[in-house]
């Protein structure tokens, strides 16, 4: 199968609403070559990094809008116009392969169509850059509603969250203290030849130059190690469940910060990870089965109280659905899957959510609150109001030396070569 048949394929299923890069990508690396993989993943991503502004440039070059059944050429388009504005791979040739698709697709009528705009855009780059560079979605390849809901909520840090959302992720390690230190595992990373840095705020974390294959990684299948980004390893310290206690993990899939718990503290007297995908439950048992580590696991809804065996927590980690805005550098399709209207949708979520699982909380206990978005409404605008409704609850400041303290809790955003965007608030609730 050609590699640009795969991409058209994950693209248009994405243009759609029918799949996401993470459901859609891994069905078409199944069905090429590993010497494949590589490149279809760069046109995938790349493909919606920069959606913005290669769909500007199509509404420019395509002589009428191509109706919903066509969304397979639109998508090819855009492919081609992201090799010719972004990838070093030759024009004629990437025009060529991308042009061919259309015979795959059984749309001869196409084949015109795709390489009138591709050369036409060869052609009229420059002119086409310059006319469009006015425009803000086009020069910093983000959603008219996103770019403005960033200016109105970081004036000082937006332009930069918006560089580093096109940027590359870097890959973090998560070192298990179970079966070593971090000391020991930078020196088989040294010993097998791979870069690195050790993590500057959380103590379990190291970061690649160069992302690996996890099969290249030392000890990885044996358990010695995680994939986890800098950010997300800051939750089980926050918690900082001891010995004896019960907790809950709340929407826990795919279960890294359960992980980290477990390894943190292998003495719980019980902890339950929640989550509503029995899918996603499924990543959560391969991660504890990979790491030896053991937990009850739960298919229910976080937001409903009829699986609750009455028994209160010590600590409860409330990773809540989110926008994801602080991560789409891992997911660049969020440019074109998310919306405007969802934020005010998901906020609602959020605090029934918390809301929810509060009293299950043991007086005395806490609450850790966590998103991977930037956005105030789902995160310091969402603690601040439950703080103003909830009398039992108070916040416990974050002295840190990461992030930056909000009106309540604080917020970190991506940074080069290191964490992501992410959110936490810690509650506690009064004694009895």
């Amino acid at each position: 199968m050609s590699v640009r048949l795969s991409a058209t394929r994950v693209l248009t299923a994405i243009l759609k609403h029918e799949g996401s890069l993470a459901t859609s990508l891994p069905v078409q690396l199944e069905k090429l070559p590993e010497s494949e993989h590589s490149l279809l993943r760069q046109l995938c991503y790349g493909s919606m990094r920069y959606y913005p502004q290669l769909q500007l440039l199509a509404e420019q070059l395509i002589p009428k809008p191509l109706k919903r059944k066509d969304l397979d050429v639109q998508a090819l388009v855009l492919l081609g116009l992201y090799q010719l504005a972004h990838l070093r791979i030759p024009a004629h040739a990437a025009i060529s392969e991308t042009v061919q698709v259309t015979a795959k697709l059984k749309k001869p009528w196409a084949k015109a169509l795709v390489n009138g705009v591709l050369r036409n855009f060869q052609r009229q780059q420059a002119v086409l850059d310059e006319q469009l560079s006015v425009r803000q979605e086009f020069s910093r390849a983000h959603p008219k509603w996103l770019i403005k809901a960033l200016r109105q909520a970081w004036p000082e840090q937006a332009n930069e969250i918006m560089a580093q959302n096109n940027a590359q992720a870097p890959m973090s390690l998560r070192v298990n203290r179970l079966r070593g230190n971090r000391d020991d595992y930078a020196q088989q990373l040294q010993q097998a030849g791979i870069d690195f840095e050790l993590c500057r705020f959380s103590s379990d974390g190291i970061t690649l130059a160069q992302p690996k294959d996890v099969n290249q990684l030392p000890g990885f299948s044996e358990g010695l190690v995680s994939v986890q980004d800098e950010a997300a390893q800051l939750a089980a310290a926050l918690l900082a469940p001891e010995p004896g206690e019960r907790i809950l993990d709340a929407c826990a899939a795919p279960g890294g910060k359960t992980c980290h718990l477990l390894e943190r503290q292998p003495e719980l007297s019980h902890c339950l990870a929640l989550d509503m995908s029995e899918l996603r439950l499924g990543r959560v048992r391969q991660n504890l089965d990979r790491l030896a580590l053991d937990c009850e696991l739960l298919r229910a809804d976080a937001a409903a109280a009829d699986w609750w065996d009455g028994q209160p927590f010590d600590r409860i980690l409330l990773d809540a659905p989110c926008s994801a805005t602080g991560v789409i550098r891992r997911n660049p399709d969020i440019k074109y899957l998310r919306q405007a209207k969802d934020i005010a949708t998901l906020a609602h979520l959020q605090g029934q959510i918390l809301r929810n699982l509060w009293p299950m909380l043991k007086p005395g206990g806490r609450l850790l609150y966590a998103t991977c978005s930037v956005l105030p409404q789902e995160n310091a605008e969402q603690i601040s109001a439950f703080l103003a409704d909830q009398a039992d609850a108070r916040e416990l400041p974050l002295e840190a030396d990461w992030g930056i303290a909000c009106s309540a809790g604080r917020q970190l955003f991506a940074q080069p070569g290191g964490h992501d965007g992410f959110y936490y608030a810690l509650l506690e609730k009064g004694s009895a």
